[in-house]
């Protein structure tokens, strides 16, 4: 979990990220940028190499590799700060909060989405980037878990396509998702009304809509689902993630009541993604036969290749 590594800002303050090119400086060869989010471990530096594997993949199936931007973002914790005597600058969170979008323990009180909306402006930037056509924000785990949050909770996607830039999303393999309303997935995978008597938190922030933060309270959970349903987001799982009592697994009851395990956790949310938009849905789920919670295979998997790149095909 290196923290000398190449900077970005969030106004007066920095974070850390590892990039494939210096981002100060116009790279007009830059047509797509690929955004890999790590996970719980804060492993940057494995997530940005499997995005260099993934890109090789896309190499080899014709895709010039110095026409993509590798970015990952680095997600630090304060006691990462500390040991590392970091400057107060440096943005850390209270142990994982980063994933649940809450605010910055030092440097500022801002999200980790408020991250991902500075690295996104600044590739929307036409000095820098005159010719991106293509963002794309991959992540597994709990990197998958922000994503899926920050897809719902975001507005810049919507500056980014207005810009001519394309947007999409490799959601894999969360513990959990946040929902809309107050269905979950019944016994037959259904979306299907919750007794919260087993539950009485199970419908709030990250898992549901009620005690949202702050800076979503412009936008009513209507009005956050109808944009996020045409959000371009492949949902990826694992077809050997279905293992309840994985260490890395959300157990407390608001994760328990979307499902036992990540695979009927995602089959779950897209059934109720589908359900609820059988027109205009702009997202796709598939399964990666054979594969736990690999977030190495799961990234450099047919499918996150394809999403990544446009080489290939899900069913390869």
């Amino acid at each position: 979990m290196p923290i000398d590594t190449p900077q970005g800002h969030v106004g007066h303050v920095e974070f850390a990220l590892d990039i494939s090119a210096d981002w100060s400086m116009p790279q007009p060869e830059i047509v797509r940028a690929v955004i890999v989010l790590h996970g719980r471990l804060r492993n940057a530096d494995d997530y940005y190499r499997t995005a260099q594997r993934a890109r090789a993949q896309a190499e080899a199936a014709g895709v010039d590799p110095a026409g993509t931007l590798l970015i990952a973002p680095q997600f630090l914790s304060t006691a990462d700060t500390r040991a590392h005597d970091a400057p107060p600058e440096l943005l850390s969170w209270d142990g994982n909060a980063w994933m649940g979008g809450a605010d910055a323990a030092t440097g500022a009180p801002v999200s980790a989405y408020a991250v991902l909306d500075a690295i996104a402006r600044r590739l929307a930037d036409k000095q820098r980037f005159p010719n991106l056509e293509t963002v794309v924000f991959a992540g597994h785990s709990g990197g998958a878990q922000v994503l899926q949050r920050y897809a719902i909770a975001s507005g810049t996607p919507e500056s980014l396509a207005k810009a001519g830039i394309a947007v999409r999303f490799v959601v894999a393999s969360p513990s959990s998702y946040a929902y809309f309303d107050a269905l979950r997935p019944g016994a037959d995978g259904a979306p299907a009304s919750f007794d919260a008597a087993h539950c009485p938190g199970f419908d709030t922030w990250k898992y549901g809509m009620e005690a949202r933060p702050g800076f979503m309270l412009g936008h009513t959970p209507a009005q956050l689902e109808a944009r996020y349903a045409q959000r371009h987001i492949v949902y990826l799982v694992g077809g050997a993630d279905d293992d309840p009592a994985s260490v890395s697994l959300d157990k407390i009851c608001a994760a328990e009541a979307q499902g036992p395990q990540r695979l009927a956790r995602a089959q779950g949310f897209f059934r109720y993604m589908q359900t609820r938009h059988q027109a205009g849905l702009n997202q796709e789920f598939h399964i990666v036969p054979g594969v736990g919670h690999d977030g190495a295979r799961m990234l450099t998997s047919h499918c996150a290749v394809k999403t990544m790149f446009d080489v290939g095909s899900c069913n390869g």
